[in-house]
């Protein structure tokens, strides 16, 4: 939620006075929902709870013919304090994203071998789908109209992206010819479960 909470913040802050829609519109021209975990459902939830904590005021409310309602809104000092300490302690921190693979890759002897190799070269192929995706994207047309830095985030992304896709690569291989799991010195500690590779 904490990314969440920062850009919303930030968006209704930058572009104020502005409407829910208009919020959602810009993260998903962002592609924030792949690289900060920005759900696009959560979104107008997130803007009524930072409205009940009051770091964000509704302006106004408008209906224009059958269209849902469109609610505008600002961001209070509260609001404007709470976005600053989120930015700078993202600035100058360094967290781990929830990606759940770290968590499966801590079982890695409970896979069988060949699947663990073939897991992780169709990862390395997931992963070039999503640089080709973002390649895409620097180039449209309607990317020119968005900030540079929006396309100096998307550049990050893909070189984690290839530095993941070589390590996806070198692992394989070395799943695949045998390579211990275990330092031998802790292979004596205990035998791991029935049907986990031998380690």
């Amino acid at each position: 939620m904490s990314a969440t909470r920062m850009m919303i913040l930030g968006l209704v802050q930058w572009m104020q006075p502005v409407h829910g829609y208009d919020v959602r519109r810009e993260l998903l021209s962002w592609s924030a929902d792949k690289w900060a975990n920005v759900q696009p459902g959560s979104i107008y939830h997130a803007l009524r709870k930072l409205t009940d904590e009051e770091l964000l005021r509704e302006v106004a409310t408008e209906q224009v013919g059958a269209r849902p309602a469109r609610t505008t809104y600002e961001i209070t000092e509260k609001g404007a304090a709470e976005f600053t300490s989120l930015l700078r302690g993202n600035w100058w921190s360094i967290a781990m994203p929830p990606d759940p693979f770290m968590a499966a890759f801590s079982f890695l002897p409970a896979m069988p071998r060949p699947e663990a190799a073939a897991a992780l070269r169709n990862r390395a192929t997931q992963l070039g789908a999503g640089i080709e995706q973002l390649r895409a994207a620097i180039s449209a047309d309607w990317a020119q109209n968005k900030p540079p830095f929006v396309t100096w985030m998307w550049e990050l992304s893909i070189e984690r992206s290839e530095a993941e896709i070589r390590w996806c690569g070198r692992i394989a291989e070395l799943i695949e010819s045998g390579a211990s799991y275990l330092p031998a010195s802790s292979a004596a500690k205990g035998a791991p479960p029935s049907g986990w590779e031998d380690l």
